[in-house]
């Protein structure tokens, strides 16, 4: 099992296997949602995922004509696991063990809509929008 948190520990989750790599979102929204350059997340089998306390914390924002949402903690504002599509969890992947469960980034993905500012310095798969590949 791989546990993650939010930056309080109000919320706590666990899930079971392997992440399939890191994917890393370059798009406006995502810039905005974190005042980063993007969101990195891994992503997971909705059955292999499980919350351990706190979905009482847990805050879901969804953006105006949009299918974006967001959840995060209603005490300390760490961005939270939430639903990928209908059959997957994404964890954002700053909740998790930064060493010991060997992830690494698979690919970058709307990096047409990335940041002047916003280098990549890897050699990892680059995708001018969604990523289209199976993943996790």
């Amino acid at each position: 099992m791989i546990n993650g948190h939010c930056n309080c520990g109000s919320v706590r989750f666990e899930f079971e296997g392997a992440a399939d790599g890191v994917f890393i979102c370059h798009c406006s929204i995502c810039r905005r949602a974190t005042g980063a350059n993007g969101i990195a997340v891994v992503l997971v089998q909705d059955e292999q995922f499980r919350w351990l306390q706190g979905e009482e914390h847990i805050v879901k924002w969804s953006k105006p004509d949009s299918q974006w949402e967001t959840w995060f903690c209603k005490t300390c504002g760490s961005r939270l696991p939430g639903k990928n599509d209908g059959e997957r969890i994404f964890i954002p992947a700053g909740l998790l063990p930064g060493t010991g469960i060997g992830l690494s980034v698979r690919a970058h993905i709307w990096v047409d809509s990335k940041a002047e500012w916003d280098e990549l310095g890897d050699q990892s798969q680059q995708h001018a929008e969604r990523y289209v590949g199976s993943a996790a």
